[in-house]
């Protein structure tokens, strides 16, 4: 016997889906998002519908900040149906669960947002990236065309960034006056401009002694008299995308592969003091830091240093 269909009719959706269904009209139609985009909102909240289902909520005025917020838990932990989501892919779904409730508001759908105050999760902070000591002697050997007056600034503009910590700005920026190499400092002005001064190392200096001899004046014989340590080669004061090419260019022509940057020599320069013993605070002052909790990042890529060394050579570490 055919049934009637009047007999069995479709589930009527619930007023939580209905609300979610004219969100994502209203994505898709009146702001046009793309279907990759729609179709991740769409997953995105169709898991927010699971779990307020599996919470026993189905009208929107019945979830509550906390409700938001156990939703998040629940995106973190995982469960059986699904895998525990990074801080980034969280943050995703926080927004487009976000998205809905400000759209409710607003579309009269619900009299409260119950997710303004529920912020995504940051994302796991990226360890910097040090140089092994062997790359970095590689850079420093490759700086500038050999034999050319723009090899000599470049190797004391690396050997400055590595021996300093310097970040590129504030080595663009230096006069000659800021450096006092019969004591074997620099004066360096951070963010803020906040002034320090760091100890220049025997190598930087006699680096840097090499240049202002024997190169600088060339290339300020074509200038206007500028006072900068760093010149161009039409004498004018050397810009900080001409200084992170003259690395870049360094770490080709050494065959390192790493991804190198003038943040990676300040890193590699932390790293290599905390790896030698340096405290933490002398480190801290030295790269011109406001918090030690800046710096502290560094300890984290020499724990990473001392676990590896660790694994590799106790008789017991893999057991």
């Amino acid at each position: 016997m055919t049934q009637n269909p009047e007999q069995n009719p479709a589930p009527v959706p619930s007023p939580l889906v209905r609300a979610v269904r004219t969100y994502l009209d209203h994505l898709g139609v009146e702001r046009g998002l793309a279907a990759n985009t729609l179709s991740s909102y769409r997953r995105d909240l169709r898991r927010y519908l699971g779990f307020l289902d599996g919470v026993g909520i189905t009208e929107l005025d019945a979830i509550t900040e906390q409700t938001v917020l156990d939703f998040l838990t629940a995106l973190r932990e995982g469960d059986s149906e699904h895998v525990a989501l990074s801080a980034t892919s969280a943050g995703r779904t926080v927004v487009a669960v976000r998205g809905f409730h400000k759209f409710a508001v607003k579309d009269g759908l619900a009299r409260l947002d119950p997710s303004v105050g529920v912020r995504p999760p940051s994302p796991a902070k990226r360890l910097p990236k040090a140089l092994a000591l062997g790359d970095v002697e590689a850079i420093l050997e490759a700086a500038g065309a050999a034999g050319t007056i723009l090899s000599m600034r470049d190797r004391a503009l690396l050997e400055l960034l590595y021996g300093t910590g310097a970040r590129i700005s504030e080595a663009v920026g230096l006069d000659v006056d800021d450096l006092d190499l019969t004591h074997g400092t620099v004066l360096l002005r951070g963010k803020g401009s906040k002034e320090r001064i760091v100890p220049v190392g025997r190598f930087a200096r006699e680096a840097v002694e090499a240049y202002l001899t024997r190169a600088r004046p060339d290339l300020a014989s074509t200038g206007k008299g500028t006072p900068a340590m760093f010149l161009n080669a039409r004498g004018g004061r050397l810009s900080r995308q001409s200084a992170w090419t003259v690395i870049v260019k360094s770490a080709e022509r050494a065959g390192v592969k790493a991804e190198v940057s003038p943040h990676t020599m300040r890193h590699s320069f932390a790293t290599h003091l905390l790896e030698g013993g340096a405290d933490v605070r002398v480190v801290q002052e030295l790269l011109g830091h406001a918090s030690v909790t800046t710096t502290q990042v560094y300890t984290l890529v020499t724990v990473d240093s001392l676990r590896e060394v660790y694994a590799a050579a106790h008789p017991r570490a893999l057991a």
